[in-house]
């Protein structure tokens, strides 16, 4: 059998870095879904992926297929209906699975087949019935699958070197309870993680491919089980002192990080050097309103500040538009990024996904005005908000707009630099030599922010110079969010 995987096209967000990506590389990150379902599938079966972040979708590739399965995130709900009316144009059998379906699946017309959650448990289902010629329309369920159990992407379908950064999934499930985060609803609230041997393994498989520099360790919460992650860690440690330290990684965690000294020097010794966290808010009423209780116990300026000082650039998430959010969130919003050096500070309009606690309260309430894009920084709102809805919409573009002014962004690039100790362990690849070709000509040379550049790069080649290569990445992705706010 034919298998067509096709993963649609991901419109420009703020994380895409589309508007410098061109320059190295096609696109930022791998379809790591498709590549875990194409492991699950049976060995014999023929299989083609197309990311269309990469390349079109072909009519001919279409015609090879017998089975088309589609997997899309909530951002790209427009093109994965695109791609469900191309191929049924072909009257071929659709498969689709993904966050956008698991939650709303209603909304994709012509879909032969859902296979929603968590495919390590619903995918079976469904091929044993495909076998039997019983295939159903949906397959669901709530149990939550051991993950050790889960096999390798299946690397051999993609070219590593179309992709800025690969990507390995550690652990799926939060221990916190966010109203607005559908991960629970998704994963569950008890973290479920692979074993230090299927990481290793992970390690390995994009090593024997080729693949050095960046690695993001997807998990929405790396450090939601932490006895396990500190086992894993301390075998990673080993195994990129062996391999002379190949991968610099990046992934996501939860503010108490800051708390744990043991957990933050392994992530360092392991190679960590970018952290993204949901700060979301400077106010305490917005916080418990949101049940963020992990943010409200502990000192923020001072957590960021202790997790620079180990070796790892926070990169923070900010929503404006809670019930709590007076007219004044704005500036103390801006206020308090630039105080504590927050680079890359991803500021949203609150949203209410389908199914969480917020949506449901909301709906009670009468204040659901529709579904959400999938991309909160893109300066719409799918609720009625407390506060006056243009100021609100107003207030959040200058928050944007001032942010990312090269003045502001310079600013806190010298502002993270004091704080930050530099301990990345760098293998120097022709990715990161272009990144520096380019930032000297792109950034140095011919933009309007030459003279910000020059300046902070001499003042890191005598004070700081294994910053250097943080420094150059920096300046080049504020080229995308400069252009980004400006889209705003």
């Amino acid at each position: 059998m034919n298998i067509l995987l096709v993963y649609p096209e991901t419109p420009n967000t703020f994380w895409s870095y589309k508007n410098v990506l061109k320059f190295c590389r096609k696109t930022a990150y791998p379809p790591l879904g498709l590549l875990t379902v194409s492991s699950l599938l049976p060995k014999e079966w023929s299989k083609k992926l197309i990311d269309m972040n990469i390349r079109k979708l072909k009519d001919q590739d279409i015609e090879w297929a017998d089975l088309i399965f589609i997997s899309a995130m909530v951002v790209q709900e427009n093109g994965a209906i695109e791609v469900i009316k191309k191929c049924k144009f072909f009257n071929k059998k659709i498969v689709m699975g993904g966050p956008v379906p698991t939650t709303q699946h209603e909304k994709f017309e012509g879909v032969d087949h859902f296979v929603l959650d968590e495919a390590e448990v619903t995918l079976p289902l469904f091929l044993s019935d495909l076998e039997k010629g019983e295939a159903k329309h949906i397959y669901t369920s709530q149990e939550r699958p051991d993950l050790t159990k889960t096999p390798l992407p299946d690397w051999s379908l993609i070219n590593l070197r179309n992709y800025l950064t690969m990507g390995i999934q550690y652990s799926r499930g939060c221990p916190f309870n966010c109203d607005f985060c559908y991960i629970t609803i998704m994963n569950g609230r008890v973290p479920r993680t692979k074993s230090p041997t299927q990481m290793i393994d992970e390690f390995q498989a994009l090593y024997d491919r080729g693949h050095r520099g960046f690695l993001f360790i997807v998990d929405d919460n790396f450090i939601g089980n932490k006895v396990h992650v500190k086992e894993m860690l301390k075998e990673v440690i080993e195994w990129q002192k062996k391999h002379k330290y190949p991968f610099r990684l990046l992934t996501e965690a939860s503010i108490d990080l800051a708390k744990d000294e043991e957990l933050m020097n392994l992530m360092s010794k392991a190679n960590f050097y970018k952290v993204f966290l949901g700060i979301e808010s400077t106010n305490l009423n917005s916080l418990k309103e949101c049940s963020k209780v992990q943010n409200t116990d502990i000192d923020l300026v001072n957590a960021i500040k202790i997790i620079h000082e180990h070796g790892m650039m926070v990169m923070g998430g900010f929503i404006v538009g809670f019930d709590n959010d007076g007219e004044g969130v704005f500036e103390s919003q801006l206020k308090f990024i630039q105080k504590v050096g927050i680079v890359s500070a991803m500021v949203g309009l609150l949203n209410a996904p389908p199914k969480t606690r917020l949506w449901n309260r909301l709906k009670s309430e009468g204040r659901i005005l529709g579904n959400p894009s999938g991309e909160n920084t893109d300066g719409t709102l799918n609720f009625i908000p407390k506060m006056d809805k243009d100021k609100l919409i107003e207030g959040y573009r200058n928050i944007m707009k001032s942010l990312y002014t090269p003045k502001n962004y310079y600013k806190r690039i010298n502002t993270f630099i004091k704080s930050y100790h530099p301990t990345v362990k760098l293998n120097f690849s022709f990715k990161d030599s272009f990144l520096l070709f380019w930032s000297v000509l792109r950034v140095g040379t011919f933009s309007n922010k030459r003279f910000l550049y020059w300046k902070t790069m001499l003042k890191l080649f005598f004070t700081k110079r294994k910053a250097i290569p943080l420094f150059v990445e920096l300046a080049v992705g504020g080229l995308h969010f400069e252009k980004f706010a400006k889209c705003i």
